[in-house]
């Protein structure tokens, strides 16, 4: 692989996900894509400037015919819910911005893995698989990852422990019918639900007690919580899409819950949505289906529901 990614979309969350990439060292070459092309001219000179104390990065702004032997292309591009839009209109508009993408740089990259971060993330991996005929093995929607460090995040807090040994994940919609996978969450291999009872010094390691729906009420509200703030959301999902692009790139296979096209995982079928997937480089190497409760189970499928639902009310 050539280690070149293309970003469509220079926004918040294009740029941040690009200075991520270089300061990592994840990859040799970014081509970044926008409408506004003074604002990707923008970003692109920013962030190589910082190169001399990152790493040697090529990154500058482009056109579609740039993403000629692009391994991967990201996609972020698209337009947040305005006052008094409904789901289903902005999902049609963003649909409709896609649409209008897909040809040009399937054209140009046909043999590209694709990753979508726009929302609504889920609908999106599917509609373009749907429109492209590109293998759904290589087109991968952030999905769940972004919740799913969220959930780690507020875990390893609440048991005071490394976020790194957090084995928790969300799956589902990236969205409100989304749900955590209590019975497969540990830590260092630990179930939660026995990990106190293994603890020979209860003093030292402080778990502040908590319920699960306080813990899936913050996974959920954290992205509202941070808009009002600064006004959008882009480090922690920049670290998601770092994270699936090295794993891409990496020699070994990586476990992430991210969203792609089932076929009969959990008795769901044709709409994308997240369960755990091996990442490599041909993309989703194969979905994993870990033992989850009955409850979990109907909880997923009808994540699936919801997800059909809005995609039977827009035009593909």
């Amino acid at each position: 692989m050539n280690n070149k990614v293309t970003i469509i979309g220079a926004g918040s969350v294009g740029a941040t996900v690009a200075y991520t990439l270089v300061a990592t060292g994840s990859v040799g070459e970014i081509v970044l894509i926008d409408v506004n092309v003074d604002k990707a001219k923008g970003e692109a000179m920013d962030i190589v400037q910082a190169t001399p104390y990152l790493h040697p990065v090529k990154i500058y702004c482009g056109t579609y015919e740039d993403a000629v032997g692009s391994d991967i292309v990201i996609i972020t591009s698209g337009v947040g819910r305005k006052p008094g839009q409904s789901r289903i209109d902005l999902t049609q508009t963003n649909v409709n911005i896609l649409k209008s993408i897909a040809p040009e740089i399937v054209k140009h990259a046909p043999d590209a893995l694709y990753l979508f971060v726009a929302n609504p993330v889920d609908v999106l991996t599917y509609v373009f698989c749907k429109i492209t005929g590109v293998p759904k093995n290589r087109v991968i929607g952030t999905g769940c990852t972004l919740d799913s460090i969220r959930l780690r995040t507020r875990l390893s807090e609440l048991y005071s422990v490394n976020q790194k040994q957090v084995h928790a994940y969300v799956l589902g919609e990236h969205g409100d019918s989304s749900f955590v996978a209590w019975s497969t969450a540990d830590i260092s291999g630990i179930p939660l639900a026995e990990y106190e009872k293994t603890l020979t010094e209860k003093d030292v390691l402080k778990i502040t007690p908590y319920t699960h729906e306080e813990v899936e009420e913050y996974v959920k509200k954290s992205g509202g919580k941070i808009i009002a703030g600064k006004g959008a959301t882009f480090y922690g999902i920049a670290a998601c899409v770092t994270q699936i692009v090295n794993s891409i790139y990496s020699s070994a296979y990586t476990i992430l819950p991210v969203s792609t096209v089932l076929d009969g995982e959990y008795g769901v079928s044709d709409v994308a949505l997240s369960t755990l997937c091996a990442i490599g480089s041909q993309g989703v190497i194969t979905t994993l289906t870990p033992k989850l409760s009955d409850e979990e189970v109907a909880k997923f499928q009808n994540s699936a529901k919801v997800l059909k639902d809005v995609i039977a009310q827009i035009e593909i």
